[in-house]
């Protein structure tokens, strides 16, 4: 067993791993440490150009497209390390050691199932950059009342410039799917990701049940990688709305105790609609359609997750304080006009 497998997923992303892998594996040269790449079916020359190209880089082949969810479990299953970490394929490292920090301190921090490195944009306006936040993690993710996701440095499209305003360690709600790392136990205890979302939300739905499980999350902000994003859907594209908006509903039922959900989820559908209108008025009727599709694919899936649901909450404590923010960010960013986590209410 190595200390820590660096796993990246790969579907079609030939360019990508051509233009970001080397610098993955030039950065991460540490004892006890490997790189490696999971297939996810891909039908360009993916597999053929990392037999070439990088032939010191362990390859896993799978047999078809499982999602972001499915492909890691199927490739983790195969991988023995006391750390996985889950790393996008379109994340760029700057710097030898990035490592170092997120490991000194999970060892140090046994109470700590996860944590993820500041998440820095790698391009903006096609051109470098090094001080902006990324979309997808920034510093840290948590959930408002409702469940909406918002991060340390990115709420909704406001992303902050790094001026080293969150570079304190402090627990967080949920960690980038972009650059995971997490204890291999801690992932497997709770039954990894859940393929049933196949794409987005995933990596949220699993901390949180980490967190039912009594682990703690960080964002180590002395580490940092450099994220592309929209390599596999760009913002706005109607499929990447769909299982937003769906899994988010899931994540919800799954892991919110029944006394909050019960005041909760009407709200969300309320909120939910008011989106759907949104897109239908600005003409948008792809994300109008996902938005509304999205709201019956949850009502399906709820009997997946039924006996699933009891489970959870039979292991996990109503800790909705600690795991979920006491306000509404819609109402912080778009009437309080609080577009900048520092603005918002420390509880």
């Amino acid at each position: 067993m190595c200390k820590l497998a660096i796993v990246i997923l790969n579907w079609n992303g030939v360019d990508m791993l051509k233009r970001y892998l080397p610098s993955v594996v030039n950065h991460s040269r540490m004892d006890g440490v490997k790189v490696i790449v999971a297939d996810n079916g891909s039908t360009d020359n993916s597999v053929e150009m990392l037999h070439t190209d990088f032939p010191d880089v362990e390859l896993i082949l799978l047999d078809k497209n499982y999602g972001f969810a499915g492909g890691y479990n199927k490739a983790l299953e195969q991988v023995e390390a006391e750390y996985f970490l889950l790393l996008n394929s379109d994340v760029e490292i700057k710097q030898d050691g990035w490592l170092v920090p997120m490991l000194d301190y999970m060892e140090k921090h046994p109470e700590t199932c996860a944590c993820q490195p500041k998440l820095m944009k790698l391009f903006a306006d096609n051109t470098s950059c090094d001080d902006l936040f990324e979309y997808a993690g920034a510093a840290g993710g948590y959930l408002d009342k409702y469940g909406y996701p918002f991060c340390r440095g990115r709420i909704f499209n406001t992303i902050e410039h790094d001026n080293g305003q969150y570079d304190d360690v402090v627990p967080i709600h949920w960690a980038t799917g972009a650059a995971l790392l997490v204890r291999s136990k801690a992932y497997w205890n709770v039954g990894g990701l859940d393929e049933n979302f196949f794409a987005h939300m995933e990596e949220i739905d699993l901390c949180w049940r980490m967190r039912l499980d009594g682990g703690n999350i960080v964002c180590i902000s002395q580490s940092k990688a450099y994220h592309l994003g929209g390599a596999t859907l760009n913002q706005g594209n109607p499929r990447k709305t769909y299982l937003n908006f769906r899994n988010n509903l899931v994540m919800l039922y799954k892991n919110m105790p029944e006394n909050r959900l019960r005041k909760v989820m009407p709200i969300r559908h309320f909120l939910d609609f008011i989106a759907s209108v949104k897109f239908l008025l600005s003409g948008d009727f792809g994300n109008m359609k996902a938005v509304i599709r999205a709201t019956f694919a949850y009502r399906k899936m709820k009997k997946v997750y039924s006996k699933q649901k009891k489970a959870v909450q039979l292991n996990g404590n109503d800790l909705s304080g600690n795991y979920l923010k006491p306000y509404s960010i819609l109402w912080h960013y778009y009437v309080k006009g609080n577009k900048e986590y520092s603005s918002l209410p420390e509880e």
